[in-house]
């Protein structure tokens, strides 16, 4: 089994998965009162239908970072330009076009007012004119009812329209980017573009917004009228709900095992904005929970449920870009690297953020597969057979260093071990490795400037940190410890003569990757 539940180097190894993969997020990489005047009727359901393109800089798990224009539809809910989309179409957008009833002839500017994504819903503000507009359907909504899935699937200009029947009139929903208490299951296929268009009745009366499809049981999912009428005024006045300013969607690895909330992209100026959240970070815990460990956003969602958006929340986050992981808070202090080498050195080391995120690494792997770590790429003297210790047990290794031969007979290169093996046949414990290896070192003059615990809720164990080392100033750093699930035991080390190579071990611990 993978020894984290966080990846690394997101999509480079192909780790990762979106969680309910055939569950399809369809965009493309009181306000109104029943019968008022100036709605739209059955015949004229494309003239308040809109396609919107968002363009901007989205990150992906497998792609990694891009700038896109990625479209998905809306539809007008007030003569005065008030619209309806879905949270993933437009937020953390640079810029959003927009187009009604499939005249591409004229484009539109609009602007973001108040979005949602645990709800997955937006309200957007078109220039000021005087357009056509949708009511919202007045009777119940009961099953199998006829209803037509109105927007622009696949991207394509041209206006569609599918029909079905309601085959569940209010159910509750999780999906990897929302978690809804309403929602309408029918059978109007919707495609990959319809993800904010109007699902309509036989009088071209709004009955909910789609959302979500899935092809594999020809399912379509639309958030219930219930739910968007809830909320539309308070996003229609720049309010956002249930929102801390992320475009996210829970992840999964191959296994199905959450890993987090992976964040695409984010609002500027938004809470997450000022936190320090970055597209492509992987938020791992909110207030202490785990979030998307479902492959759904429920957790994110009930947090934000029972705190309040508004609310100092601490966070847990790892950033793929530079291997680091990174704790603070949303709406309170902005998040900060967690560093070992700081922890070790109290502070006059460098934290190793600046240092890992700015020099080159590459992914290293051991001769059986079992091991992968993240090195400097001039650290490209590597041995990566496996390492038999003193009592003859078998290890999983990798050994860097711009120079092994020096770096394993002085102190006067950097350099890295990593050792791995399942803990039935590790034949050292982790206290045995700290002190054999401690025993060796302090013969070279090393002195013990610091000890303690290890947890990063994927392994438990202690590190030594040594300074003075061989009587050039070197540092030693070794961390031994095993994984929470009991698999297996680590045992990593590494030589510096810069705050540059101790940041190496910072990388290193972001970048690790067991498996047995």
């Amino acid at each position: 089994m993978t020894s984290r539940h966080m990846p690394r180097r997101l999509g480079a190894a192909g780790l990762t998965t979106i969680a309910a993969a055939t569950l399809l997020s369809g965009c493309v990489p009181s306000f109104l009162p029943g019968g008022s005047s100036g709605a739209v009727g059955f015949d004229d359901v494309q003239q308040a239908t809109l396609q919107i393109e968002s363009v901007g800089t989205f990150v992906s798990p497998e792609e990694g970072g891009y700038e896109a224009a990625g479209r998905g539809s809306g539809f007008l809910i007030s003569e005065n330009g008030l619209a309806v989309t879905n949270n993933h179409v437009v937020v953390g957008a640079g810029t959003l076009k927009v187009w009604r009833a499939g005249d591409t002839g004229t484009e539109l500017n609009a602007k973001v007012l108040g979005s949602s994504e645990c709800l997955d819903l937006a309200v957007i503000q078109l220039e000021k004119d005087s357009y056509p507009h949708f009511d919202w359907r007045s009777d119940d909504i009961t099953t199998a009812i006829d209803v037509y899935a109105a927007g622009f699937p696949l991207g394509d200009p041209t206006f569609t329209m599918t029909r079905g029947i309601v085959s569940k009139a209010d159910t509750p929903m999780d999906t990897p980017w929302a978690s809804l208490d309403d929602v309408i299951e029918h059978d109007a296929r919707i495609r990959g573009g319809n993800s904010g268009g109007p699902l309509v009745d036989a009088q071209g009366r709004v009955v909910g917004v789609n959302y979500a499809g899935n092809d594999q049981y020809d399912q379509s999912l639309a958030i219930h009228r219930d739910q968007a009428q809830e909320v539309i005024a308070q996003l229609a006045k720049g309010e956002n709900v249930l929102s801390l300013g992320i475009n996210g969607t829970a992840l999964t690895d191959e296994e199905g095992t959450g890993l987090g909330v992976w964040v695409n992209s984010v609002a500027s100026g938004s809470s997450a904005d000022k936190a320090g959240v970055k597209p492509g970070d992987l938020l791992t815990k909110l207030e202490g929970v785990s979030v998307g460990a479902d492959g759904t956003m429920s957790d994110y969602c009930n947090v934000l449920r029972t705190h309040g958006q508004d609310a100092t929340l601490s966070a847990e986050v790892f950033r793929p870009a530079d291997g680091l992981y990174y704790s603070g808070q949303f709406n309170g202090d902005p998040i900060e690297a967690d560093s070992v080498v700081a922890a070790a050195t109290g502070g006059t080391a460098s934290s190793g953020g600046s240092a890992a995120a700015s020099a080159d690494f590459v992914s290293i792997v051991d001769d059986s597969g079992s091991v992968t770590v993240d090195v400097p790429v001039d650290w490209s003297d590597v041995d990566t057979a496996a390492f038999t210790d003193p009592r003859g047990g078998t290890w999983a290794s990798i050994e860097a260093s711009p120079d092994r031969a020096t770096y394993g007979s002085g102190w006067s290169a950097p350099g890295i071990s990593v050792l791995a093996a399942p803990t039935a046949t590790a034949t050292i414990s982790s206290e045995e490795w700290l002190q054999m290896v401690g025993s060796y070192v302090q013969q070279d003059g090393c002195v013990l400037a610091s000890s303690d615990a290890y947890s990063d809720g994927a392994y438990e164990g202690t590190y030594d940190y040594y300074t003075d080392c061989g009587g050039v100033g070197a540092s030693f750093l070794m961390l031994a410890a095993t994984s929470v699930d009991g698999t297996h035991s680590v045992a990593l080390s590494v030589q510096a003569l810069t705050d540059a190579d101790l940041a190496a071990l910072d990388r290193a611990l972001g970048s690790f990757i067991a498996a047995f």
